[in-house]
């Protein structure tokens, strides 16, 4: 969700941009679309959202977007998980998860290897000062073999993760509908492996559809493997709002005590919240 100040802010600047007053915004119908793209793009530029210098941590990502849904007491009257989840709700069962590498993947990056340990350091630093020994530390003892990129993109992507915990957690508190957890981790192998489980690798294995992503996917036996797997769940939750099916393990409801969620990955496994030790250490400060 977008703060209210956020929203109010950049709509200001799209009617700076256009030149434009409070007092005349019935002229916004008279411009063409074009206009009123360009206007925004300027905008948000100004203001530097739609992404930016720095290792951000993305917790607000939404405010670095731009446009967004806005709590305003009118036509959105409340967030629709904060402080609980709805209770409009509680007959709805959830599916909700992330994949591991989420925003900070080598995509774009051919000299991902390349990060060192001073550098790594040094990026965690900016993103959580003092506390940044202590985080690098507890991710490199859960992952003894990862290279300095990776560790800053499992700690990146923290926050996402969290979330999505944070909302496991309040559906689950209802007690009303169950909630099942996902962590996409599988690695795709396109570009020599770089960008990882990166920002909605999923998707291409939720349709059952990776022969036509083989840019996102690179095809072959092992993603189809997977997205028979991955599909299957969506589609037996579409059908019961239970994701279980026999190509998979057992998949547990989720409990904010025990954390369950299913890795995706070329082995499917239930763990139980297998990054709490990590992620209580950023997020709890």
């Amino acid at each position: 969700m977008v703060r209210p100040e956020t929203s109010a802010r950049l709509a200001a600047a799209v009617v700076a941009e256009l030149n434009l007053s409070r007092h005349h915004l019935d002229q916004l119908h008279q411009l063409p679309v074009a206009a009123l793209v360009a206007a925004g793009q300027a905008a948000m530029r100004k203001m530097g959202s739609g992404g930016g210098g720095g290792y951000r941590i993305f917790q607000r990502g939404a405010d670095r977007a731009g446009w967004g849904p806005t709590v305003d007491g009118k036509i959105l009257p409340q967030h629709p998980f904060d402080p609980a989840a709805p209770a409009i709700a509680d007959g709805v069962p959830m599916l909700i998860g992330t994949t591991l590498n989420e925003f900070v993947s080598g995509i774009n990056n051919p000299q991902v290897d390349a990060l060192t340990e001073s550098e790594l350091m040094a990026r965690v630093r900016e993103m959580y000062g003092e506390k940044a020994g202590r985080i690098v530390d507890a991710y490199r003892q859960s992952n003894p073999t990862a290279k300095p990129f990776d560790l800053f993109s499992f700690i990146s992507a923290v926050t996402t993760r969290h979330n999505a915990v944070a909302q496991s957690d309040l559906k689950a508190a209802r007690k009303a509908a169950p909630v099942y957890q996902y962590l996409f981790t599988w690695q795709t192998p396109v570009l020599d492996g770089r960008p990882k489980a990166f920002h909605c690798a999923e998707l291409a294995f939720c349709f059952d559809n990776v022969d036509r992503c083989l840019n996102m996917t690179g095809g072959g036996p092992e993603a189809r493997k997977l997205a028979a797997r991955v599909s299957g769940a969506w589609v037996a939750f579409a059908r019961s709002g239970n994701p279980n099916h026999a190509g998979l393990p057992k998949w547990p409801v989720y409990t904010p005590a025990n954390g369950e969620v299913m890795i995706f990955d070329n082995k499917c496994e239930v763990r139980n919240d297998p990054d709490r030790v990590e992620r209580r250490l950023i997020t709890q400060a």
